[in-house]
């Protein structure tokens, strides 16, 4: 076992698929020299070479585009966007043709293409540096969209989308790179993209985040438990496919639901949610599905970026809400 934060745990995923496949390459802007601006990607071309891990142009579309093209011919690329927003030039390749490969194919061609990007809000950084993507992303078909939370989930669900026959958008919550250790085994493992993860048991309501809102929930969890509200706690991990499964036996059992994102409201994931849980569960309810979300705006900047988040406090507001309906 390591002990080790969430970007050592991408870091050690992708050395350990650099070295079991000789066909993984890694590029993207400054992952070869730098190691990535975040250093996700440090110390790999030293280790092995800068064929296989180096640097890209400042060409998001290209970056994307050439993936396709080694993945079709058998390479397995793994390639970076920089920053979450950076990510809108490269669209256009992910939508129509990355993601519908298998598709115009008939199966005869498969896409094994992983992109990571660094999403999400809470570093004050510039505009175009803290976009929460779930939405633009969880929406097409033919892509697997995936988001961890925790350094062990990290290196298996990294590994897992490095072993899948289909495109793997594989977003990172970057405001939680560095803010806590986990032990995580140094040797290969794969958690299933698709499942959800139940954290926490509990009979009173169920709580559904991914990526840094956990945290945030978790926090909020010990307080409100504290007063006697037993929470059921789901990681979702991946936003598309979703499992719808884990979450309606969660709220046929709690009559109750919460889904808390950082991503805009209109349209947002917690609304796909919410429609999963009124078509599955709706019986079983004892107060109204709701979501807690960011704004409908674009991402504030570093000093008024905090309104923007969703923090510990408005979640114990919004459990007592809704189990005192």
């Amino acid at each position: 076992m390591a002990t080790l934060n969430l970007i050592q745990a991408i870091n050690l995923a992708i050395d350990e698929q650099l070295g079991r496949n000789d066909k993984v390459v890694v590029y993207g802007e400054d992952v070869g020299v730098e190691g990535g601006v975040f250093r996700a990607t440090q110390g790999l071309q030293k280790k092995y070479g800068k064929d296989r891990v180096f640097d890209a142009p400042i060409a998001e579309s290209s970056i994307v585009g050439t993936a396709i093209g080694m993945a079709m011919n058998g390479m397995r690329p793994i390639v970076e966007i920089q920053f979450d927003g950076f990510v809108f030039p490269a669209y256009n390749q992910i939508v129509t043709q990355l993601a519908r490969t298998r598709n115009k194919s008939r199966g005869n061609y498969t896409n094994p293409v992983v992109i990571r990007i660094p999403v999400g809000g809470g570093i004050k950084g510039l505009e175009h540096h803290s976009e929460s993507l779930e939405t633009y992303l969880g929406h097409i078909p033919g892509i697997k969209v995936v988001m961890p939370s925790t350094p062990y989930d990290a290196k298996g669900l990294l590994a897992a989308a490095l072993e899948s026959k289909d495109p793997v958008i594989f977003l990172e919550p970057k405001r939680i790179y560095r803010s806590g250790k986990q032990e995580v085994p140094e040797e290969h493992y794969t958690i299933e993209i698709g499942k959800a993860k139940v954290l926490k048991e509990g009979t009173d309501i169920t709580v559904v985040g991914w990526g840094a809102q956990l945290r945030e929930i978790q926090a909020a969890v010990k307080e409100v438990e504290a007063e006697g509200i037993s929470v059921e706690v789901i990681d979702l991990r991946t936003i598309n496919p979703i499992d719808t499964e884990t979450i309606v036996e969660s709220v046929k059992k709690t009559g109750r639901f919460l889904v808390v994102h950082e991503a805009m409201r209109t349209y947002g994931p917690g609304a796909e949610l919410i429609a999963q849980v009124n078509e599955k569960a709706f019986l079983h309810l004892e107060a109204p599905a709701t979501r807690l979300t960011g704004f409908d705006i674009v991402i504030p900047l570093a000093r008024g970026e905090h309104h923007h988040m969703i923090n510990k406090d408005q979640i114990v507001a919004e459990i007592k809400k809704i189990v005192a309906y």
